[in-house]
């Protein structure tokens, strides 16, 4: 159970921090005053960074970042099956070698793949009206931005989120547990 907040419409202080991300800002708040409800291409990199993740694994991160021994984070949205983590500038260059260097890279297959998208990349954001209708192909905020100035993580955060979101998956076996108090015999000395 995640204690993540329960804010699924962008405030007006989120929505200009969103809009300071394109190169027209008045123009995109502009749009989002006419239309709440759609959702808008924005450019990475100089803002914030994304990382993408597959959502069943997003969604074990965000419940990481927001447990007892989690940081919190920024804005987390859901969109085409991937969850998109807002993360600081910078961390969609550094987390693959960090992740790598861990070795927690795609080699081991305990993380899934992360897709980082920085400078030159753009990703979807959702609309900024969590109710404004029934979104595409499931786009919605499961932390919409609240502030002009929300904490993103960064590379070692999303890290730390990463690896113990691998560790309990892991853990999560269809097998149920020894009986630590059965007798066992040793049938191979048969007579």
């Amino acid at each position: 159970m995640t204690s993540a907040p329960d804010v699924t419409a962008a405030t007006a202080e989120g929505a200009a921090w969103l809009a300071s991300a394109g190169t027209y800002p008045r123009s995109m708040l502009a749009l989002w005053e006419e239309r709440p409800g759609a959702p808008v291409v924005l450019p990475c990199g100089t803002v914030f960074d994304v990382v993408s993740a597959p959502s069943v694994f997003g969604r074990r991160m965000l419940d990481r970042l927001w447990g007892a021994e989690g940081p919190g984070c920024g804005p987390v949205a859901v969109h085409r099956g991937r969850t998109l983590l807002f993360a600081a500038p910078g961390t969609a260059h550094r987390l693959p070698s960090l992740l790598a260097w861990e070795e927690w890279g795609p080699r081991t297959h305990a993380v899934p793949p992360l897709l980082c998208h920085g400078t030159g990349d753009a990703v979807t954001v959702p609309a900024l009206e969590g109710d404004a209708g029934p979104a595409p192909a499931g786009s919605r905020w499961l932390v919409a931005p609240d502030t002009r100035h929300p904490w993103l993580p960064g590379p070692e955060v999303v890290l730390w989120a990463a690896v113990r979101a691998a560790r309990e998956a892991a853990r999560v076996s269809i097998f149920p547990p020894a009986d630590q108090d059965a007798k066992v015999y040793d049938v191979s000395r048969r007579r």
